[in-house]
This record gives structure tokens, C-alpha cells and sequence, in this order.
């Protein structure tokens, strides 16, 4: 006979790091996060001989450099900042509820979450991927993951699942704080670089078969309710507000982008070397689909992208951390679960 209990759990999901930045680690983290069909979405074989004999031999020596470049005497970033947050959101949301967290590539996985929480006899259980816009590549995959493990469970709970929060008032607020404190001026360019998707991606999420992709996107709504790259734009406007910044004070772009297939523009290595050529000089870069600092914010804009832009004649580029474990962001999470 199961326990009684009221209590509610709590899966945080982030993306996932190698357990060390060791080559072996790097490349059974790659295999395992590149042969997501929701990461790269085209016919397994191909995706198989993709993966596994193109980009895993040919990047994971480049990959554990780079991870070598960030990582800590604690381990790698966005594990250490992503127990951090669970950590402060068991202590706001109080003793009625169980936070885990599990990376949806790596460990600890979702599945010994899963098990956590089951054990404990949760009577609900949210899941809240820890990504700001929807993506089915990043939130797609992780609410399916954990469906997939609760669905193992011979008494399945209550689920509450939290999608996107790309618009909510407290993530607003706390990036704009967030940026406030740690921006060297106020006169510097804004850049507001995402995390880029495939532009196949967008269409398949947003249903429009017309798009410039190159444009500013409108307001998310109707059959753009998933557009990823809307959703940028929208949190944009919505920080930019906050911050009373003028449309010629801050740009978006999108980075991280892999193989030759066009992903959504404007790329972030380009929109830089165009920031250059306006005589552009001082930056602050934000990277708002990101919570945790990690590879793609420490190493790929706060190294590569800060040398590129020297090299291009900038003279500061000032990296804003990401909301990591701010207590501001510990609160959107907090009020993200106790108000649903």
C-alpha cells in the first residue's frame, strides 16, 4: 500500500554536459545528444552516419578543448549552476515539495529523477525545463523524455508541465536586473544573441511556409505561438522595454549554429563583424535562452566571439552572466510552480 503523502515534485531539466572534458566523455556526450531525432530531425540512418562518423570524430577534440577552457575545480558550469538553483528553489518553495534536476543528455539523468520523485510518493509532479523559448529540439525533447520515464510508473501522478516562459514578468524582470548590475555602461551596443535552430526547425514549428527568417519577427500568436525565433524577438522587446532601450541601441542574432544547413539568421559571427563596420565599439551581449553558463556562453561569446571582436577592432565586449542561481530567477521559478 503507497505511502500518503502531499507532497509535489519538481524536475528542473537542462541540457546536459561530458562528465569531464576528456575526449571519451565528450564523445558519448555528443553521440548521445546529436542522435536526439529532435535535434537533428532527418531519417535515423542518415542521422546514425552523420553523427557517428562525420561530426562526433571530427569535433570532439575541438569540443573537449573548449570545455577545458571553462572548466571549474567544481566541475562543468552548468552542472555546478544547475545545483545551485535546485538547491535554492527547495529552500523558497519549502518542505511541501521535491526538487530534482536531471540533464536531458549526461548525468544525473532524468530518469533517476523520475525515480526520485516516485519513490517519494509525489502526489504531482511539475516539469520545467529550464528554457526560456520553445524549441522542440531542447523543450520538446526533455517534456517527452520525462513523459517517457512517468509513463514506466505503475501509479503515475499528477503532471504539470511548464512550457515556454519566454514573456513571463519575473524572467523579464530579473534579466533586465540582471543586466543593470553587470553591464560595464550604459552607453555600449546591446547584442542579444540566441541559441540558433535550423531554419526547417522554425517552419515546422510555426507553420508558416513564408518567411524572410531575416526580418524581425512579430509578436508570437496564432501560428507563430511556437515560432522559437519570435519568441526571441518577444523577450527581447520585453527587456528592452524594462531597460527603456531604443530599437538602435541593441540587435539579436542567433549562434551555436553546426554543418552547412541554413540555420535562422542572423548568425552571431556575422551580426558582429557588421556591428564593427557601423563603428560600433563597446558591447554587452545577453544570452537570454540560456540560464545556466556553459559552454556556448563562457567559451563561445566570452572567448571566441571577445577575440573576434578585438580582432575587429572593438574595444570591450562585456559578457552578462547568465540568471544562473539570481535570486530573482530563483523567484520566477518559485512563483512558476507554487502559483500553477
Amino acid at each position: 500500500m503507497n505511502k500518503i503523502t502531499n507532497k509535489q515534485g519538481v524536475i528542473l531539466i537542462n541540457l546536459g554536459t561530458p562528465d569531464a572534458p576528456t575526449t571519451k566523455a565528450v564523445r558519448r556526450y555528443l553521440r548521445d545528444f546529436l542522435n536526439d531525432p529532435r535535434v537533428i530531425d532527418i531519417p535515423g540512418f542518415l542521422r546514425w552516419i552523420l553523427v557517428n562518423l562525420l561530426i562526433v570524430p571530427f569535433r570532439s577534440f575541438s569540443t573537449k578543448k573548449a570545455y577545458q577552457e571553462i572548466w571549474t575545480e567544481e566541475g562543468s558550469p552548468l552542472l555546478v549552476h544547475t545545483k545551485r538553483l535546485q538547491n535554492e528553489v527547495s529552500a523558497k518553495l519549502g518542505s511541501s515539495y521535491i526538487v530534482e534536476f536531471g540533464m536531458r543528455y549526461g548525468k544525473p539523468t532524468i530518469n533517476l529523477a523520475v525515480k526520485k520523485l516516485v519513490a517519494a510518493h509525489c502526489e504531482t509532479i511539475h516539469i520545467l525545463p529550464l528554457f526560456p523559448q520553445y524549441s522542440s529540439a531542447a523543450t520538446g525533447s526533455a517534456i517527452a523524455e520525462t513523459l517517457r520515464e512517468l509513463a514506466s510508473s505503475h501509479n503515475v501522478p499528477k503532471i504539470i508541465i511548464h512550457q515556454e516562459f519566454y514573456q513571463n514578468p519575473d524572467y523579464i524582470e530579473a534579466l533586465a536586473e540582471s543586466i543593470t548590475k553587470h553591464r560595464s555602461t550604459t552607453k555600449n551596443h546591446y547584442l542579444f544573441s540566441y541559441h540558433g535552430l535550423p531554419e526547417r526547425q522554425i517552419t515546422k514549428s510555426d507553420g508558416e511556409k513564408i518567411c524572410s527568417r531575416h526580418e524581425e519577427c512579430p509578436a508570437p500568436v496564432g501560428k507563430r505561438k511556437f515560432c522559437y525565433r519570435a519568441q526571441c524577438y518577444e523577450t527581447t522587446r520585453m527587456v528592452a522595454k524594462k531597460l527603456s532601450l531604443k530599437r538602435n541601441q541593441y540587435t539579436v542574432c542567433f549562434q551555436s549554429r553546426i554543418g552547412k544547413t541554413p540555420w535562422i539568421h542572423p548568425y552571431t559571427e556575422e551580426t558582429l563583424k557588421d556591428l564593427a563596420t557601423k563603428g560600433i565599439k563597446d558591447l554587452t551581449v545577453i544570452c537570454p535562452s540560456f540560464v545556466s553558463d556553459c559552454l556556448e556562453t563562457l567559451e563561445e561569446i566570452g572567448i571566441r566571439a571577445k577575440q573576434q571582436w578585438a580582432e575587429l577592432g572593438g574595444n570591450s565586449l562585456t559578457l552578462i552572466p547568465c540568471l544562473n542561481e539570481d535570486v530573482k530567477f530563483v523567484n520566477t521559478i518559485h512563483n512558476l510552480i507554487a502559483n500553477s
